[in-house]
């Protein structure tokens, strides 16, 4: 378990410096260093049996001391924090956050027991290209269905503000969202959103100080436009009144899909949490969905948006991309969008 904790720590560290976050890299390699030295992170993890890489073991110690600044529980280590100074080092701030994980080892271990959540807002622009594709040909009313949702900040996508070099999108509100476009723009179409519903198996709730906080420790403090994005999402989501159902995917979905309007169109979507349910849960999610594509009709179409690894959706294995895509019913056809990161830092189409 040992050699497969560090894999993993340099995995992420190496990721986290790809996706432009070096203090994140730095504190990881730290940790790294610590567990292999038989510190405090040695004695946090000596009974960690499942697989570092599924559960994200380096996000979820990252997060922990990321969220012991946000709560000030060490005023000194939050004042050396990149979020506080711009010019911090990490000389500076793993002997303090070392020293802080020795004098509280079990709300560390309370803290890492929860898997991480991000709700990455940047992965809306993702799927307003696939919203937008379907909403080029559809002009009638649509349910909107997304499962693994987390704290449902991305279900007021359509209230956010788009903006690339080559087309925008949207009005003007407090969640600005960009990429680098490369290839032709959507079909800049208008939506018309009638209900939206979602779930999660653990969702967060944000309208409480302790969970947003938790919610938002899972941000990179290096990153001040993620967390600005992080922030507006959730003053929108309190002031629009989001709410997402403590449920499992399959028998929520289940149901749903089986009771879906005959008068609209329905969409059901996720972003990055297909590789997380149990084989056997992502075939009865598959299957529920392609059994109620089966029932579509022209007056009451179904559409299937994902942000999913390629290695997944394509089985394309050690693909570090992310497939956009669209399939409709009646008729079952997909069509790639296109090919993008986790963070949706560039969005290449497929065209």
């Amino acid at each position: 378990m040992k050699e497969k904790i560090l894999a993993h720590f340099a995995e992420q560290a190496m990721y986290c410096d790809i996706f432009g976050s070096p203090f994140t890299a730095q504190l990881i390699r730290r940790i790294s260093e610590d567990y292999e030295q038989g510190g405090p992170i040695a004695s946090l993890l000596a009974n960690w049996n499942t697989n570092p890489r599924a559960d994200a073991l380096a996000l979820r110690l990252a997060g922990y001391f990321h969220h012991a600044v946000l709560v000030n529980r060490d005023p000194e280590l939050a004042a050396h924090y990149p979020s506080s100074v711009a010019n911090w080092t990490i000389d500076d701030i793993w002997p303090l956050a070392r020293a802080l994980l020795e004098r509280e080892p079990n709300t560390a271990a309370q803290f890492i027991r929860s898997a991480p959540q991000t709700n990455e807002t940047r992965r809306s622009i993702a799927l307003l290209a696939a919203f937008l594709y379907f909403a080029d040909t559809w002009k009638g009313e649509i349910d909107m269905l997304e499962i693994g949702a987390s704290a449902g900040l991305n279900l007021n996508w359509d209230l956010f503000t788009y903006k690339t070099k080559g087309w925008a999108w949207g009005v003007e509100g407090p969640v600005q969202i960009d990429t680098d476009w490369h290839g032709s723009p959507p079909p800049l179409a208008d939506i018309n959103v009638r209900n939206r519903a979602a779930c999660d198996l653990n969702p967060l709730d944000i309208s409480d100080d302790a969970q947003r906080l938790q919610l938002r420790s899972y941000v990179w403090p290096d990153q001040p436009q993620r967390l600005a994005r992080f922030d507006g999402a959730v003053a929108l989501a309190r002031e629009t009144g989001v709410t997402v159902e403590r449920a499992d995917a399959v028998q929520w979905l289940s149901q749903k899909l089986s009771a879906r309007a005959l008068d609209a169109a329905t969409i059901v979507y996720h972003s990055v949490f297909l590789q997380y349910p149990p084989r056997q849960a992502r075939d009865a999610i598959i299957d529920a969905i392609e059994s109620a594509g089966a029932r579509a009709t022209t007056s009451a179409p179904l559409a299937w948006i994902r942000l999913e690894p390629e290695a997944l959706t394509d089985g394309i294995e050690n693909s570090p991309r992310m497939v956009i895509d669209i399939t409709t019913w009646p008729g079952g056809t997909r069509r790639i969008i296109g090919y993008t990161d986790g963070h949706v830092r560039a969005v290449y189409t497929a065209e």
